[in-house]
């Protein structure tokens, strides 16, 4: 399976958040931080992908010891939420085949892992 982590400041758009996974390629299923999983732009896009959405917890997120980002960090316990909810939704043995990359708004920043199995 492949899985699209979104990391995205509240309020971002359904066209935002496509916007950035355009950057990457399709996936097969979403995920986020739990706490964002319900966010409008992120339902929408969803919905009209037919994608489910994944919210990872806290302690999933920071088990998968990504880095980056001091401030994500602080709120989240990972460096970058777009990485860790992907790794985190793929499952055990997952790896990135795209790191994360920044929409073109600045809105949302995505990454896509891919499944062991």
């Amino acid at each position: 399976m492949i899985v699209a982590g979104l990391g995205f400041r509240r309020g971002a758009s359904a066209e935002s958040l496509a916007a950035a996974l355009a950057l990457v390629g399709p996936a097969e299923a979403l995920a986020t931080a739990e706490d964002k999983m319900h966010e409008p732009g992120l339902v929408r896009l969803a919905s009209g992908l037919g994608l489910k959405v994944h919210g990872i917890s806290r302690a999933a997120l920071e088990a998968q010891g990504v880095e980056g980002s001091a401030r994500v960090m602080a709120e989240y316990g990972t460096g970058s939420v777009a990485e860790a909810s992907a790794l985190a939704a793929a499952g055990p043995g997952a790896r990135l085949i795209a790191g994360r990359r920044t929409g073109p708004d600045g809105m949302a920043v995505v990454a896509l892992a891919e499944s062991a199995a």
